[in-house]
């Protein structure tokens, strides 16, 4: 059983930096793939960022890559994404997601398990 849960947003200037935490309360988010996806109002969620369960491959989002970088914490069965360089356009609600396999993946259908999202917001 996966229960995930977010903390770390808020609001900040653009070029400053946020970082992102999602823990589980479960038993297995060692053993997928985990993600972050985000969701600006009105729009469908969209990818971000994806690491496989041992942490040996990632992939970006372009409009991210560079300035986020996401890595996980086995110990403490977390995984974070830090967010430096923000922008205005990167204002949006932040989810983590659990895969239902060990492979890091860019398709939100891979994806079983999920968050409540905590909601980043970067003014000008």
């Amino acid at each position: 059983q996966v229960e995930l849960l977010e903390s770390g947003g808020g609001s900040v200037k653009a070029g400053e930096s946020l970082k992102l935490s999602c823990i589980d309360y479960g038993t297995v988010f060692n053993n997928y793939g985990a993600g972050w996806f985000r969701q600006y109002p009105g729009k469908d969620r969209e990818f971000v960022a994806a690491i496989s369960s041992r942490g040996l491959s990632t992939e970006y989002a372009p409009s991210v890559e560079g300035r986020f970088t996401i890595s996980r914490d086995y110990t403490k069965k977390t995984i974070h994404l830090q967010m430096d360089k923000l922008q205005v356009d990167d204002t949006a609600m932040y989810y983590c997601a659990a895969a239902v396999h060990e492979r890091f993946t860019t398709r939100i259908s891979e994806y079983k398990y999920w968050g409540q999202g905590t909601q980043v917001t970067v003014a000008s």
